[in-house]
């Protein structure tokens, strides 16, 4: 048999490495971004890289800059790469069709 996803409507913010405010408030507690690189940075060929570490229901995963920042339905949150959400998720900004949403 073959299945398809339910239509869900989450909540997201991406890391872009610098609205630390943001994120803490989407994930109700103050995140420690960590330098992950600066190679570029010292060398004056880009911006320095940040990350930081979420608790998911998994365990620990790493969001690195340009990562989604997702909240699902139970309200666990988890880190997405940001081709894969593009691939998976589109704005919805009307109700998903029929359910209320």
């Amino acid at each position: 048999m073959r299945y398809r996803k339910k239509p869900v409507v989450i909540d997201a913010v991406q890391w872009t490495g610098h609205n630390i405010t943001e994120i803490s408030q989407f994930m109700g507690r103050i995140i420690h971004p960590e330098l992950e690189s600066e190679t570029a940075y010292l060398a004056g060929q880009g911006a320095p890289i940040f990350s930081f570490v979420i608790e998911t229901i998994e365990g620990d995963m790493k969001a690195m800059s340009g990562d989604w920042i997702i909240k699902g339905l139970k309200g666990e949150l988890y880190p997405c790469k940001s081709d894969i959400f593009a691939m998976t998720y589109e704005p919805a900004d009307q109700d998903v069709a029929g359910t209320g949403i």
